[in-house]
């Protein structure tokens, strides 16, 4: 399992989430932080999940 990070902002750069958490695959990572982002009601705000490497999965502005 490899550790990824989703970070969830407001425009004014405010972080409202900063969570680490586990998946096996960049596939696995990408389809948990939208499930996180559905569940927390953060899928309108300013986000980016990234890899171990620092690879973006998931962003939007």
């Amino acid at each position: 399992m490899k550790t990824y990070k989703l970070t969830v902002f407001e425009k004014s750069g405010e972080k409202l989430l900063d969570e680490a958490f586990q998946a096996g695959d960049d596939a696995a990572a990408k389809g948990s932080g939208k499930q996180m982002l559905t569940d927390k009601g953060y899928e309108e705000k300013t986000y980016r999940c990234t890899s171990p490497a620092g690879k973006l999965i998931l962003f939007q502005s």
